[in-house]
């Protein structure tokens, strides 16, 4: 944290794309062992939400201050997001799912072009076409290439979601109020748990294969540590870390560094659950990482991101402003 902004941001949005990339390969042995993937993801949201309560009571203040944001989060960001992508699944191949799901940070560059009516750097647009590309590889889309019209508009829905999680944490920043990104992650998912169980059903999860051991890269691993994998890394601490370094970079930027998370969960089976990696996917993974550098380049640390609590940088209590170019390490 003593870097600068902008490497910081970038680090932590690393931090992030890794955290939520491991979500898949705790969460699958679970499944296969018997768990419904609705309720996978039903634990997963919950328990990120308990995790991240005491931070939700903190902020409380949130509730009044900025209602409309943080029920657009949990709806959209959180909810959206899981609902749409578990229901494409239903319908096309995973590769293709995952795919359109990643076209979020192309839509994110749609909206804050046309919408927001904002400039959008060259470097983020050709980052963003270079990972899309680098994905269709990841996923191997020419493989049992099946489109269903509904899957593919559920595909994209959830990709409207993602670009729209980068929106919601970016929120405030340009204005004199702008609300704690680690509130915002809290009660994100707190809302998103409530809209998840009225659709996955959590009184019907069997429970018996959390108290049970799953396969895990040749070994018997207990489900509580697989949940506690998930719930703990790949969804209390990805959202706090997404959130935080869209304020550090901007939507665009941890949009396309975001696509890293399908690199990261690809590896991650191939290395864990055995899963071939062929040479395509090493390509495109290379193309994910070159997009994100790219898109990364194309600004320095925004100007207007309010530092940590204690880092260098923050306003002081006298009001007078520290020179954060002065500070950096």
């Amino acid at each position: 944290m003593q870097a600068s902004g902008k490497n910081a941001g970038l680090g932590i949005a690393l931090v992030s794309a890794a955290a939520f990339g491991g979500s898949g390969v705790a969460a699958k042995p679970l499944i296969e062992a018997g768990l419904d993937p609705l309720h996978m993801v039903w634990l997963r949201v919950a328990g990120g939400a308990l995790v991240l309560s005491p931070l939700a009571w903190r902020h409380r203040c949130l509730l009044r201050r900025k209602p409309a944001l943080l029920a657009g989060f949990g709806l959209v960001a959180v909810a959206g997001v899981q609902a749409f992508y578990f229901a494409s699944l239903s319908r096309i191949p995973v590769g293709v799912a995952l795919l359109l799901e990643y076209l979020g940070p192309a839509l994110l560059l749609g909206y804050i072009r046309f919408v927001q009516r904002k400039p959008v750097s060259r470097a983020a647009a050709a980052g963003a076409a270079v990972a899309v590309v680098g994905l269709a590889c990841v996923v191997e889309i020419w493989s049992g290439l099946s489109l269903d019209p509904l899957g593919v508009l559920l595909g994209l829905a959830a990709a409207c979601c993602q670009a729209f999680y980068f929106v919601f944490a970016d929120q405030g920043t340009d204005g004199e109020e702008v609300p704690d990104p680690l509130g915002v992650a809290a009660f994100g998912l707190i809302i998103g748990t409530l809209v998840m169980t009225a659709i996955a059903r959590p009184w019907q999860i069997d429970w018996s294969v959390l108290g049970g051991t799953a396969e895990l890269a040749g070994a018997q691993v207990p489900g509580l540590v697989l949940l506690g994998w998930v719930v703990l890394v790949a969804t209390a601490l990805a959202y706090l870390t997404g959130v935080v370094s869209v304020r550090r970079l901007s939507p665009q930027v941890a949009g396309v560094v975001a696509c890293l998370e399908a690199v990261v969960a690809t590896v991650l089976a191939w290395v864990l659950l055995g899963e071939h990696l062929s040479a395509p996917q090493v390509l495109g993974g290379a193309l994910v990482l070159g997009g994100a550098l790219i898109a990364q380049s194309s600004r320095t640390a925004r100007p207007d991101a309010p530092p940590p609590p204690g880092e260098p940088g923050a306003v002081l209590a006298a009001g007078v402003p520290v020179d954060r170019e002065s500070t950096t390490a």
